[in-house]
């Protein structure tokens, strides 16, 4: 897929170096929506388990050679009382801060959704902190409509 010297490929063993890198953006670009994070060191993903998993599909965007953004997704077991019984799930979707903008995250995206189809799986499910609302909204533009919502309620200590 070339658009502006875009390409997505697979993530490769190489590539861990930068993935790490992007899952620390993305942690910092969180914490302002997750007071409950533990303070750094923080990880979200094995990275290398995900690119080497066969149900799951781990995607780079480059420019130029450059990996510029990056995304999984990853086929989940549905609770029993809910139908599919297996969804995609997508995460570790990062585009870097210069690129931002330019639809990188939606290619990704729409490459990881053909995946989920290529499989027969036809459900996609994904997380965003509800008050993120450049995700929300570029989710929405996407197809994406907003569904349980969790809430959470810290009580003081004292």
């Amino acid at each position: 897929m070339r658009k502006n010297n875009l390409e997505i490929r697979e993530a490769l063993l190489e590539d861990l170096q930068i993935l790490k890198t992007f899952e620390q953006g993305i942690i910092q670009f969180e914490r302002p929506f997750a007071s409950n994070l533990k303070k750094d060191p923080v990880e979200y993903y094995d990275l290398k388990e995900l690119i080497l998993r066969h149900d799951a599909h781990v995607l780079v965007a480059t420019i130029e050679g450059e990996i510029v953004g990056s995304g999984y997704a990853l086929i989940k077991n549905s609770k029993p009382y809910f139908d599919p019984e297996q969804y995609v799930y997508l995460g570790f979707m990062f585009v870097s801060p210069q690129h931002r903008g330019k639809g990188i995250n939606g290619e990704i995206t729409e490459r990881l959704v053909g995946w989920a189809k290529s499989k027969n799986l036809f459900e996609i499910q994904l997380d965003v902190y509800a008050e993120n609302e450049s995700a929300l909204s570029a989710y929405k533009k996407m197809g994406f409509k907003p569904d349980l919502l969790k809430m959470r309620l810290v009580i003081p200590e004292h």
